[in-house]
């Protein structure tokens, strides 16, 4: 078992941010927090949520960095970070991993070049929302059955006409997960790591579960073998960029890519 912690960002008592919590000081609060809450002394990754655009990432880096030093994390990443960012951090300190949104209906790692940064660096990828969150899962989320804090009713791609838009493209991905005799959400889980291979990179999809029985699906999601002839025919059904709407809500977009 392998403990991930993530650092957050600090907030105002609002929705959104206010800044990305790359100070040093922040990053050692938070993790320091992380462990106490937990009960344990060393976290296997403690990893930064987003890089700071008023703090330079070789300054949080390096106070990650000092986290190592006195044994309170093993190891340390980024996350939703440019490919810059982690050529410059790893610069100061080697990083283990970045974590992104990556999955059939988001593939800004491919077009962005982390997926080819972390080849480059020898790092992992941690693919989060692989589900598309939700749209790929059994039932497509509906906006007016989503709860009042359903991160998703903010998200442009569960909105008015671009859900519409959408569907299209899931009809046509479980159409394949059949053929495989696997649910849309096993063919979901199982396309980053047929990625893995044929980007030469390692990627880890992290899927959530709320279920045992969920689990247990993800986990047999390992068996499906995806041919160079099904990656083909998924790139051609779903391109990247086809999916409809901005994965965060436009006026947070700029906090991606740092």
């Amino acid at each position: 078992m392998v403990i991930h912690s993530k650092s957050g960002s600090p907030r105002d008592g609002g929705s959104d941010p206010v800044r990305g919590g790359g100070d040093p000081h922040y990053l050692r609060q938070t993790c320091e927090q992380s462990l106490k809450n937990l009960g344990i002394e060393t976290l296997d990754v403690f990893c930064m949520s987003r890089v700071d655009p008023n703090v330079r990432v070789e300054e949080s880096v390096g106070g990650m960095a000092e986290l190592v030093k006195e044994g309170k994390a093993r190891f340390i990443s980024l996350s939703e970070c440019s490919a810059q960012s982690l050529r410059r951090g790893s610069a100061v300190h080697p990083l283990a991993s970045v974590q992104m949104e990556y999955s059939v209906f988001s593939r800004d790692a491919e077009e962005q070049g982390q997926i080819d940064a972390c080849k480059e660096l020898g790092m992992a990828m941690m693919a989060y929302a692989v589900l598309g969150r939700g749209m790929l899962s059994a039932e497509p989320p509906k906006l007016k059955e989503m709860a009042a804090d359903d991160i998703r009713a903010h998200l442009p791609r569960f909105q008015g006409a671009n859900v519409e838009k959408n569907l299209p493209l899931r009809s046509a991905l479980e159409a394949i997960a059949q053929r495989k005799n696997a649910t849309l959400a096993q063919l979901a889980i199982a396309w980053p790591m047929a990625q893995d291979s044929r980007a030469g990179a390692f990627i880890v999809p992290i899927p959530g579960a709320k279920s045992r029985k969920h689990l247990e699906e993800n986990v047999r999601a390992a068996e499906i073998v995806l041919t160079t002839e099904d990656l083909a025919e998924i790139d051609r059904l779903v391109p990247p960029g086809a999916a409809y709407g901005t994965r965060y809500p436009v006026e947070q977009m700029h906090r991606l890519n740092v």
